[in-house]
C-alpha cells in the first residue's frame, strides 16, 4: 500500500511536470526562445553600435489604422517610395498594387494582370518599382507612369528568382540597397535565408542570384525585408516569431522589437505581419493582413 506522503509526493511531483510543461508550450506559442536569445545578443551591443544603428528598442507604436476598401484583398508587402513621399503594397487575394499616405489614407490602386501571388514590392530609385510574385518565382521591374490603373506582367521586364517546386514558401521580401545598387530578397523558409540581386542590366549579372552568407537569424519565418537608407542595416519581419529585428551590414542580429500585445505600445499585438519598410526620417511602417498599417517612431 502507497503510504499518504507518498500518494502527495507523487501527485505533487506529477503537477510540477504539467506546470513545466505548460510553461515551455506557452514559451513556445509565444516563441519567446526567439526572443530571449536575441535579448542576450543585445545586451552585448555597445554604446557606440547603438549609435549607429536603427536601435528598436527604442521605438513604439504612434499609429494604428486600416487601409479602408482592401478589406477582402489581403494586404502583403511594403515599401517606402522617398520620390513621391508614398507607401506602396501589393495585394494576394485580388492582385492589386496600392498606393496610401503615411497617415494610411489610400490614393489609388492599380489592378495587376497575369500575376499569380504577389509578395513583396520595393521603390528601386529612379522612378522604378519592383514587385516580387512568390508562386512564379520572379520579380518584375517597371516604371509607374502617373494615371496608370493597371499593369499586365506580360509587358514588364521579368526575372527568374529560381527555386522550382517552392510553391508557397518561395520569396517574400525585396528590399533595394542604393549603396550597393542590388536587391535583397528574402526567402520564407525550406530554406530559409537572405539573397541579393544584382541591379538588373548591370554587369550582365541580371537574374544571378547570389546568396548571402549563412547566419543565426533567430526568426521562424522571414515574411519582409527592408533596408534603412541612413545606415544601411536591414530590417526583418517575421510574422511566425512574431518579431521585427535590426541586422547589421555583416547580416548579424543588431536589436529587435516584440510585436506581442502589451509591448512597444502595442495593445493587442500584430498578427499575420507581412511588410516593413521604413523612410528617411527612421519612421518604420508595418502592414497586417487583412487591411491593418502600424506606424513606428523613436521615442522622444
Amino acid at each position: 500500500m502507497v503510504s499518504r506522503p507518498s500518494r502527495l509526493r507523487m501527485y505533487l511531483y506529477a503537477s510540477l511536470c504539467l506546470i513545466l510543461a505548460g510553461v515551455l508550450l506557452a514559451g513556445r506559442l509565444l516563441h519567446w526562445d526567439d526572443q530571449l536569445e536575441l535579448y542576450w545578443q543585445e545586451q552585448f551591443v555597445s554604446a557606440e553600435q547603438r549609435a549607429v544603428s536603427i536601435w528598436l528598442p527604442d521605438y513604439e507604436l504612434k499609429l494604428e489604422t486600416t487601409l479602408v476598401g482592401l478589406e477582402e484583398d489581403e494586404t502583403s508587402g511594403l515599401t517606402w517610395n522617398a520620390e513621391t513621399g508614398t507607401l506602396f503594397t501589393v495585394t494576394g487575394q485580388n492582385p492589386q498594387l496600392v498606393e496610401f499616405s503615411p497617415g494610411g489614407v489610400v490614393l489609388r490602386r492599380i489592378v495587376l494582370t497575369g500575376f499569380s501571388d504577389p509578395e513583396a514590392v520595393e521603390a528601386l530609385g529612379d522612378g522604378r518599382l519592383g514587385i516580387v510574385d512568390e508562386r512564379r518565382r520572379l520579380v518584375a521591374v517597371f516604371r509607374l507612369a502617373p494615371g496608370v490603373e493597371s499593369l499586365d506582367l506580360a509587358d514588364l521586364a521579368t526575372y527568374d528568382l529560381g527555386f522550382e517546386g517552392a510553391g508557397n514558401k518561395g520569396f517574400e521580401g525585396l528590399a533595394w540597397n542604393p549603396l550597393s545598387r542590388r536587391m535583397l530578397l528574402a526567402k520564407e523558409r525550406d530554406p530559409q535565408g537572405l539573397f541579393e540581386l544584382p541591379f538588373p542590366g548591370e554587369d550582365g549579372a541580371a537574374g544571378v542570384l547570389q546568396a548571402l552568407p549563412d547566419q543565426p537569424l533567430l526568426v521562424r519565418d522571414i515574411s519582409s525585408v527592408a533596408i534603412d537608407p541612413r545606415t544601411g542595416h536591414a530590417l526583418m519581419l517575421s510574422d511566425e516569431s512574431r518579431l521585427l529585428v535590426e541586422l547589421d551590414l555583416q547580416g548579424k542580429p543588431r536589436s529587435f522589437i516584440s510585436l506581442l500585445g502589451g509591448l512597444n505600445g502595442l495593445v493587442e499585438g500584430i498578427d499575420q505581419a507581412e511588410g516593413v519598410a521604413i523612410d528617411e526620417r527612421g519612421d518604420i511602417y508595418v502592414v497586417a493582413e487583412p487591411n491593418l498599417l502600424y506606424v513606428f517612431t523613436r521615442k522622444r
